[in-house]
């Protein structure tokens, strides 16, 4: 988007060598730490190494969109040539994408490290600035890890830089001390970073992010593996600071497809989409900041609209969810925008049917609506949200539930529902219609899937209640039931899953570099 990051510059260590004769000549396109991190910007610079990975190809800038199977019951793999790797979870411990998402976490936690290591050597720069790149790299650091240990489970711990191949076996560390550390350095990260006002757009860390993604963590943490349940209340009390930030003042924006529209056109919205992955351009210049967001997960099309693969189709399972009058159409207004009501036919739009469920592709991300002229192929400039306002809602009700339900939780849901039906929108009368007089975890489990559905949250989310294996279950069923003949491809994924797909496995490559590496279970 307008407020993408400098380009990275790549810091490289040039390490001892026995060839001394060809070191004679001191190189000059290359920069070592001890000349490094001198100045405010060169930290910046670095600090922009350290966000870098989020954007690459394996992980929010492309194969977290589909391919690695995040959505859980909410999507199937619209190819039928995808017939094995994580997309149909046929995982092999040499899966590319695994691997590349292992190494891309790791990426940023080294350069992390480094900067964490080395941000006193600059004298130039105010005690505000230099806190808060402390405050993001640290964070970012807890971050990757989490990505890892949530998908993982034991991973190793990564405090300090690895400077040479002599120090990178490193054992796993047990998830719950993984856990542990994230929450420690992200709350002292909270008290380093500038506030989303301040800051102005949701491409960096700010207060607000980092407190949502706190209770994010402590509800991971909470639930399964770890079921370290004391974590109930801080996420409870993370997600309320969100919530009551009188200068952030954070809400929902009464209209739910303009969330979305806004990352077509470039537009921030901070009060609704609090952090969010940047990307910039068309790649159609000298730039490649661009990313795979509404060409990966659009709407199928091959037209000057906006070219996309539509790798992801809806689930019978998660189309039920919704609302749904015997007429095809539905009063919760977030269907026909999170599923695509209509196909391309050239530069047309033609309407599904109302049988035409298993046919529908994800509808959030969708490239007509660029502004950005003209449109590449494959990359687009639409960011990708991590943390939305709606989720903070859902999470801190779902947290207040489990201490003990309160009105603030049953109201911060009813929010969320009312924002669906349209009745935060001007002019909408009888605001109360569609609350819910008390709350259940299934109706939060239910309401989490309908608003934030294709946002890589579903797995995690399924895994951490304790029912991943029984709702790719019920989706495998649905598909049996009731997809016509041409989808039944789709039930690839739901009928291979097994109980080690909770998690995946620890790339073979990893074990053979690392000799204290060891392989999770069923893999």
């Amino acid at each position: 988007m307008k407020k993408i990051f400098n380009l990275i510059i790549a810091v490289v260590l040039i390490l001892p060598s026995s060839c001394g004769k060809f070191l004679d000549t001191t190189p000059k396109d290359f920069v070592s730490t001890a000349d490094y991190y001198q100045t405010e910007a060169q930290l910046n610079t670095a600090l922009n190494g350290v966000y870098d990975p989020l954007g690459s190809a394996f992980l929010y800038g492309d194969r977290m969109l589909g391919r690695l199977g995040l959505d859980a019951d909410e999507m199937y793999f619209f190819r039928t040539t995808e017939l094995t790797g994580v997309s149909v979870y046929d995982v092999s411990v040499a899966d590319p994408y695994v691997l590349g998402y292992w190494q891309q976490c790791y990426q940023g936690i080294n350069r992390a490290n480094l900067l964490l290591e080395n941000i006193h050597k600059a004298s130039d720069i105010s005690d505000a600035n230099r806190n808060s790149i402390k405050g993001e790299a640290l964070f970012l650091r807890a971050y990757y890890h989490f990505m890892l240990v949530s998908n993982f489970s034991d991973v190793p711990l990564v405090l300090q830089s690895l400077p040479n191949a002599d120090e990178t076996d490193q054992a796993r560390t047990p998830a719950k001390q993984v856990y542990d550390k994230i929450i420690m350095d992200m709350t002292e990260a909270e008290g380093l970073v500038k506030p989303i006002t301040t800051i102005g757009f949701g491409g960096r860390i700010s207060k607000s992010a980092i407190r949502g993604i706190l209770a994010r963590v402590c509800l991971y943490a909470a639930g399964n593996p770890v079921n370290d349940t004391k974590r109930y209340a801080q996420a409870r009390e993370w997600a309320l600071k969100v919530i009551n930030d009188p200068l952030a003042g954070h809400a929902l924006n009464p209209d739910y497809s303009r969330v979305f529209i806004n990352y077509a056109e470039d537009k921030y919205d901070i009060r609704e989409s609090i952090w969010e992955v940047e990307f910039w351009g068309n790649r159609l210049d000298a730039y490649r900041e661009g990313g795979r967001v509404g060409n990966n997960n659009g709407i199928q099309n091959n037209t000057d609209a906006g070219y996309t693969y539509g790798y992801i189709a809806t689930t019978g399972k998660l189309f039920a969810l919704y609302q749904n009058n015997a007429n095809g159409t539905s009063a919760d207004l977030r269907r026909d925008w999170a599923i695509a009501p209509y196909r391309w036919n050239g530069t047309s739009k033609v309407n599904h049917t109302a049988s035409q469920i298993y046919q529908r592709n994800s509808g959030k991300w969708r490239r007509e609506y660029e502004t950005l002229k003209p449109q590449g192929k494959n990359d687009t400039p639409q960011n990708f949200p991590i943390l939305r306002f709606s989720d903070v809602l859902l999470m801190f009700a779902e947290a207040d539930l489990q201490v003990g339900p309160s009105p603030e939780g049953r109201n911060a849901f009813n929010l969320v529902r009312r924002r669906a039906y349209g009745k935060l929108l001007p002019g909408a009368v009888n605001p109360g219609e569609f609350d819910l007089a008390s709350v259940t975890l299934q109706d939060i489990q239910n309401e989490r899937s309908r608003e934030l559905c294709f946002e890589c949250l579903r797995k995690r989310d399924l895994v951490r209640w304790n029912t991943f294996l029984t709702a790719m279950k019920q989706t495998l069923d649905l598909f049996d039931a009731e997809a016509p003949a041409s989808q039944k491809y789709g039930r690839l994924a739901f009928n291979n899953v097994t109980g080690r797909d909770v998690i995946w496995p620890i790339p073979s490559r990893e074990i053979g570099l690392n000799r204290k590496l060891t392989q999770n279970s069923g893999w």
